[in-house]
C-alpha cells in the first residue's frame, strides 16, 4: 500500500462506482464530479463527463463502493500517534505476556522511565489486574507505568510508587483510587485520578515528538478511511500544532476539536480567546468534560454497586455544582459541551446537569438555540434515562466497538439486569435520539470497518456473543453507515457541508473494496479501504 497526497483537483470524474450517497433522496448514479474541494454533480457517467468537460481527470473506481467520508465522532489523535511511537501493549495475551514484553522493552531502552499502554486484563486467565510485584520481577531498578487500554487505570512498579511517595499511608486522591492488598499496601494498580500521582512524574513528549505523533496518527487514520476525526479533549497548544501541520501540508485529515476542561484553556475558549476556526480544516467547537471513569477499571459511576465488587459504585470525576456555571456560560457563548459518562449514575447526573443548564438559559438567550450537547460513551443507561436524550436533544456519541470489547467483562461488572441498558444503540435510535459513532482510539483500534461490524453484528471479532448480550440492540446497515457519516457531521454542526454525498457539499468520501450494505455478516471485516478523498484530494490510495 502507498500513501498518495495530491493537490485538490481542478476537475475530476470518479466513475464506475457503486454509490451510497447517504442522502434522503439517493441519486441513481455511478459517478461523482469534483471541482476544487466540492462535489458539483452526482449521476450517470456520461452526464458526469459532459458536465466536467474534456480536460477533467478520469478516475476509474472499477466497481468499488463509495460512501460518504467516514467521520470518527470520538478519538484522541495524539494518543493514536503516540501508540505508534511508544510501547504498545495492545493484544497482550496474559500477565506472562505482559512481563515478556516489558523485559524486551527494558532491554531495548536501558535508561529512564518505561511507559506503555494497551493491556486489558479481562481477557487473561485469570482475569485479574497486574501488580507491582509482577512488574518488579522484570524491572525493579527503573520506574515503570503501564496504562490499561481505556486510559483510566495503570499499574506501576515499586520504584515508580516510591518516586511518587505512594505507600500504605497515602490517601486516595479526589476522583481516584489506589488499589490495596489485604494488608493495606498498594498493589500498584491506580484508577482514574490516582494515575496522575505517578503519571505527573513521567517526562512528557517534547514538541517534535508530539508533532510526529499527530502526523503519524493522521496518516494512519486516512489509511483506514477516515476523513475527519473529532478529538475528544486536548489542549490549546495541541490545536496550534495541528494548524502548524496543516500549514506545512503534513495533515490532510479534517479535525473537529473539543478543548479539555475545566481549566485555563476551556476558560480561554469561553472568553473568545481561541479562534473557532484557527486554520483551514481545523474547527474548535466545544469543551470536553468528565463525569465518571471507565467500566473496565470499575471507575464508571453506577446507581447500584458493581455485581463483582459489592463495595464499589465507581468514581465521580466531575462535580455538577462546580460545572454548572461553566455550562451556563457555554450556552450563552455557543460553545458545545461534550461530557464523558459511562455508568448509569454518571449518565443520569450528566443529563440532570444539562437539564439544569438548559432551564437556566432559555433558547432566546443562547448563541445557539439548539446547542447539540453530547454525552460521550453513554455506555450504561437506566431505563428511565434512556428517553431523556431525545427529550433534551442530547447527542449520544458512542463507540460500537466498546460493546464487543467489553462483552468479556461487562456481564460480571453489571449483572444481567443492567445489561439491558448497556450499549443500547437500537433503543436510543428508536427513541428519536441522534447516535454518532466513533472509536475512542487509542482505547480501541480505531477502524471504521470494525465499528460498522460491531454496530450491525454485535459479536466479538471471532463471532462470540455471550448469553444475554442483547443482540437486539444492533442496528441496520444503513443506520450504522449514518452513525459513521451523517450523524457525526450533525454533531459538529457541519451537516450542510459534509456527511452525505450531494452536489455543493465538500468532496469527502471513502472508497471500499466491497459493499458494506450488502455483504454477509461474515464478510464485513474483510472489507478494505481502496481510497480516501478529502476535499477532492486523494489522500490515500491502495493500488
Amino acid at each position: 500500500m502507498n500513501l498518495v497526497a495530491l493537490a485538490c483537483l481542478e476537475a475530476a470524474v470518479f466513475f464506475n462506482a457503486n454509490l451510497h450517497t447517504g442522502a434522503d433522496t439517493p441519486a441513481q448514479a455511478d459517478a461523482i464530479v469534483v471541482e476544487g474541494e466540492r462535489i458539483t454533480f452526482i449521476g450517470p457517467t456520461a452526464e458526469a463527463r459532459r458536465r466536467a468537460g474534456g480536460a477533467a481527470r478520469q478516475i476509474d473506481l472499477r466497481g468499488a463502493t463509495v460512501v460518504p467520508g467516514f467521520t470518527d465522532a470520538h478519538a484522541h489523535l495524539s494518543g493514536i500517534g503516540l501508540r505508534e511511537l511508544q510501547f504498545d501493549l495492545e493484544g497482550t495475551p496474559s500477565l506472562a505476556g505482559l512481563q515478556q514484553r516489558l523485559a524486551a522493552r527494558a532491554a531495548a531502552t536501558p535508561e529512564g522511565w518505561i511507559t506503555g499502554r494497551g493491556w486489558i486484563e479481562s481477557r487473561w486467565q485469570p482475569a485479574e489486574f497486574p501488580t507491582r510485584a509482577a512488574l518488579d520481577a522484570v524491572v525493579a531498578d527503573r520506574p515503570v507505568l503501564l496504562e490499561r487500554a481505556d486510559g483510566h487505570a495503570a499499574v506501576a512498579n515499586s520504584r515508580a510508587l516510591a518516586l511518587a511517595g505512594i505507600d500504605a499511608t497515602t490517601l486516595d486522591p479526589p476522583g481516584g483510587q489506589i488499589l490495596r492488598d489485604a494488608r493495606g499496601e498498594p498493589t500498584g494498580m491506580l484508577v482514574d485520578g490516582a494515575v496522575a500521582l505517578v503519571g505527573s512524574l513521567v517526562p512528557p513528549p517534547d514538541e517534535a515528538q508530539l508533532l510526529r505523533a499527530l502526523e503519524l496518527g493522521a496518516a494512519r487514520s486516512t489509511r483506514l478511511g477516515w476523513t475527519q476525526l473529532q478529538i475528544a479533549g486536548n489542549s490549546r497548544a495541541e490545536v496550534g500544532l495541528l494548524c502548524r501541520l496543516r500549514r506545512e501540508g503534513r495533515l490532510s485529515l479534517r479535525i473537529y476539536d473539543a478543548i479539555g476542561g475545566p481549566g485555563a484553556d476551556a476558560d480561554a475558549l469561553l472568553a473568545g480567546d481561541i479562534a473557532r476556526e484557527p486554520c483551514d480544516g481545523v474547527t474548535v467547537g466545544g469543551i470536553k468534560l468528565y463525569m465518571d471513569g471507565a467500566l473496565g477499571s470499575r471507575g464508571a459511576a453506577l446507581l447500584a454497586p458493581y455485581s463483582d465488587a459489592p463495595d464499589s459504585r465507581g468514581l465521580l470525576l466531575g462535580d455538577a455544582q462546580q460545572l454548572l456555571p461553566l455550562l451556563v456560560t457555554a450556552l450563552r457563548q455557543g460553545v458545545q459541551i461534550e461530557t464523558h459518562a459511562i455508568g448509569d449514575r454518571g449518565n443520569r447526573l450528566t443529563l440532570d446537569l444539562y437539564e439544569r443548564a438548559f432551564a437556566a438559559v432559555p433558547p432566546q438567550e443562547r448563541r445557539r438555540a439548539a446547542p447539540r450537547w453530547r454525552i460521550e460513551h453513554a455506555q450504561v443507561l437506566d431505563a428511565a434515562d434512556l428517553p431523556r436524550f431525545a427529550q433534551l436533544d442530547v447527542i449520544a456519541s458512542m463507540q460500537p466497538s466498546h460493546a464487543i470489547s467489553d462483552l468479556y467483562f461487562a456481564p460480571a461488572r453489571l449483572g444481567p439486569q443492567r445489561l439491558a441498558g448497556a450499549y443500547a444503540w437500537r433503543s436510543l435510535l428508536d427513541s428519536g435520539a441522534v447516535v454518532a459513532a466513533g472509536t475512542d482510539a487509542p482505547v480501541e483500534r480505531g477502524d471504521p470497518i470494525q465499528e460498522f461490524y460491531a454496530a450491525t453484528v454485535r459479536r466479538s471479532l471471532d463471532g462470540f456473543a455471550g448469553e444475554g448480550w442483547h443482540r437486539e440492540q444492533r442496528v441496520s446497515r444503513a443506520e450504522a453507515l449514518a452513525m459513521l457519516t451523517r450523524a457525526p457531521a450533525y454533531a459538529a454542526f457541519q451537516e450542510q457541508e459534509r456527511g452525505t454525498l450531494e452536489a455543493g457539499k465538500l468532496a469527502d468520501f471513502t472508497v471500499l473494496s466491497q459493499d458494506l450494505l450488502a455483504v454477509p455478516d461474515s464478510e464485513i471485516l474483510a472489507t478494505r479501504v481502496r481510497m480516501t478523498v478529502i476535499g477532492g484530494a486523494i489522500v490515500f490510495r491502495d493500488d
